[in-house]
């Protein structure tokens, strides 16, 4: 392998967890930045701005900036301005998130008579009611795209495993009978995005992230190296039933460090 270039770590559930930083986080990414690793933060987190993530990293101690950042929501509109320019969106989606969709034509949930041309779906909340769903599958029913910012099923929290929108999508398509278009991870053009932030190649760069299936394994078809942490919505049986294996596996993000150093020498 190449010498690591670029480092590709998903946040929440492996820098933080409810926005709390996790053990020795902080400290890790900081060691990473000085031995001189570009590093991109990539998140399919949709229910903040990159501002305010990082807003919220930096008062958790971690030397970050917006521009460090690459959302779901963001790549999400980069992708609907190539494939669907002008589109009229139905956003569902817990959190404001309209600062990053840039130049996204978004239609008032509210207003019953809108035909939007596409239904994007981000991250689950207490908006994912009957209602807002029943609204979504009869725009679908009239031909509106399913657009969707990721398949997450569940995230970590302070409280445990909350569901998540990969688990209304499932039904949508299922419903509507059309399958989703995937903007976040583990869509290859999220990766593909992220790499080219850095100005970096595939196989140059290391992904770290707890989901095994969206974070590593996506990154692993992408050429990019994985590496899952034991912790975030990490579950010893998500990996054993995981559809492929892992190149690496550590205890957190503070090994990470460490790893890289290996890989490098």
């Amino acid at each position: 392998m190449e010498s690591v270039r670029a480092l590709l770590v998903d946040i929440d559930g492996v820098l933080t967890v409810s926005w709390r930083p996790l053990p020795g986080a902080a400290e890790a990414l900081r060691e990473v930045r000085e031995a001189g690793w570009a590093v991109a933060l990539v998140t399919n987190t949709t229910s903040r701005t990159r501002a305010s993530i990082a807003g919220t990293l930096a008062g958790a101690g971690f030397a970050v900036s917006a521009e460090d950042i690459l959302t779901a929501p963001a790549a999400t509109a980069a992708y609907l301005a190539e494939h669907c320019p002008g589109a009229r969106c139905a956003l569902l989606n817990s959190g404001d998130i309209e600062e990053d969709l840039t130049g996204v034509t978004l239609v008032d949930p509210a207003d019953t008579t809108a035909v939007p041309d596409v239904v994007l779906v981000g991250g689950a909340g207490p908006e994912f009611g009957y209602a807002a769903l029943d609204r979504a599958f009869g725009h679908l029913q009239r031909g509106a795209r399913l657009v969707a910012m990721h398949r997450n099923l569940y995230w970590r929290t302070d409280d445990g495993l909350r569901l998540d929108a990969g688990a209304f999508l499932a039904g949508l398509e299922q419903a509507a009978r059309t399958e989703a278009e995937i903007t976040g991870k583990p869509s290859p053009a999220f990766f593909r995005a992220a790499l080219s932030r850095l100005g970096a190649a595939a196989r140059g760069a290391v992904m770290v992230g707890d989901d095994i299936e969206s974070d590593v394994l996506a990154a692993q078809r992408a050429g990019i190296t994985g590496v899952l942490v034991r912790t975030g919505k990490y579950l010893p049986e998500t990996h054993r039933a995981a559809s492929g294996t892992p190149d690496h596996v550590v205890g957190s993000f503070a090994d990470v460090p460490a790893l890289l150093r290996e890989l490098s020498g």
